[in-house]
C-alpha cells in the first residue's frame, strides 16, 4: 500500500534514500546494444563517470522475493554503473503497490533533494563547473542549485523537501523571518500549492516585523502599498480565526465521537429502531449514516 506523510497525503516514494546491491535490483526493461551507442546513454554514462549519480533512480520492493526491488526509473544509469563495476547504488523507494503506474505520479526529483544531490557532490570534491558540464547546464544554474537553502530555517526545508516546489518560492521565503517561513510553508501544503507566485501573495500578506529585514519596504510588482496592508490586515484576521478553531477542535473531535458512540448505540436497539422506522424515518436513516462513519471527515 502507498504510504501517507502526517497530514494523510498520499506519497509517492519514501522522502530518504537507500542504498541497494546491484544485484538486487531487477530491471524492467532490456538495456540493447543500439541504446548504448545512443547520444541520451553517453551523455549519462559521461555524467556518472565525471560526477556521480545526481538522480537516484527508483525502485519498488519485489513483494515476491524479499531483499529484491523492481527498477522503476533509472535504467540506464543502473546498466552503466555496472558496466563500470559499481556494487551498489542509491535509490529512492517508490511506496506505490503498482509499478506501471509510477512515471505518471512522480518521475523527478523535488528542487530540496536536488539541492542535497549537487551539495553532496561538490562534498565528493567535484567542482561546480564539472557538474554544469555533466548535466548540460550553465555554471550559474549549478550555483543557484547549490545555494537553494541559504537563508531558509531547517523546520520550513522540512515541509516542503518531498514537495514539487518552483524554485523562486526559496527566493521569498529568505525576506521573511524563520517563523513566517514556517508559517507560510504550512499554509502552501495545507493548499497544496507551490507555485511563486503564490508565495509572492503570501509575501504581500506578511507585516513588517515578520519580514527578515523590516526597515526594507516590500515591493511586489501589481501591488500598491494600500492593497498590501489590506492584505497584511486580512491575513491577520485569518490567523486569528485559524487559532480560535485550532484551540476548539480537540473538544469538538471528542464531543463528536461521544456523539456518534451513543447513537451507534440507540440504533443498536430493537425496539427503538422500529419506532423511528414508524415516526421518524428520515430521522433513523441520518442516525444510520453516521454511525456507519469510518471519520469524522467522511460525508453523510
Amino acid at each position: 500500500m502507498s504510504k501517507k506523510d502526517k497530514d494523510g497525503i498520499r506519497l509517492g516514494f519514501d522522502t530518504d534514500t537507500i542504498e541497494v546491491q546491484l544485484n538486487m535490483v531487477v530491471p524492467l526493461k532490456i538495456v540493447t546494444d543500439q541504446i548504448r551507442n545512443s547520444r541520451k546513454y553517453k551523455q549519462i554514462e559521461t555524467s556518472i563517470r565525471e560526477v556521480g549519480i545526481i538522480e537516484p533512480p527508483v525502485v519498488a520492493p519485489d513483494r515476491q522475493s524479499k531483499g529484491r526491488y523492481i527498477l522503476l526509473d533509472g535504467h540506464l544509469r543502473l546498466d552503466i554503473l555496472k558496466n563500470t563495476g559499481e556494487m551498489e547504488v542509491v535509490c529512492l523507494v517508490s511506496t506505490d503497490d503498482e509499478a506501471f503506474t509510477y512515471n505518471k505520479q512522480i518521475s523527478r526529483l523535488t528542487v530540496v533533494q536536488e539541492h542535497r544531490m549537487i551539495v553532496r557532490a561538490i562534498e565528493r570534491g567535484v567542482s561546480e563547473e564539472k557538474i554544469a558540464r555533466a548535466l548540460d547546464v550553465n555554471v550559474k544554474s549549478i550555483i543557484i542549485k547549490k545555494n537553494l537553502l541559504d537563508g531558509i530555517c531547517p523546520e520550513a526545508a522540512e515541509l516542503l523537501k518531498d514537495k514539487m516546489v518552483s524554485g523562486l518560492v526559496f527566493g521569498v521565503l529568505r525576506k521573511m523571518t524563520p517563523m513566517r517561513q514556517i508559517e507560510v510553508a504550512t499554509l502552501m501544503n495545507d493548499a497544496a500549492v507551490y507555485t511563486g507566485s503564490y508565495a509572492q501573495a503570501l509575501l504581500a500578506a506578511t507585516s513588517k516585523h515578520q519580514m527578515a529585514n523590516p526597515q526594507k519596504p516590500k515591493k511586489i510588482r501589481g501591488l500598491t502599498e494600500d492593497q498590501m496592508l489590506r492584505m497584511e490586515d486580512e491575513m491577520a484576521g485569518l490567523q486569528r480565526e485559524y487559532r480560535l478553531i485550532e484551540e476548539s477542535y480537540g473538544t469538538d473531535v471528542l464531543n463528536l465521537t461521544l456523539a456518534k458512540g451513543y447513537l451507534t448505540t440507540l440504533i443498536g436497539n430493537a425496539k427503538i429502531v422500529r419506532y423511528l422506522a414508524q415516526n421518524h424515518a428520515e430521522i433513523l436513516s441520518q442516525f444510520q449514516k453516521i454511525s456507519e462513519m469510518t471519520s469524522l471527515g467522511a460525508k453523510a
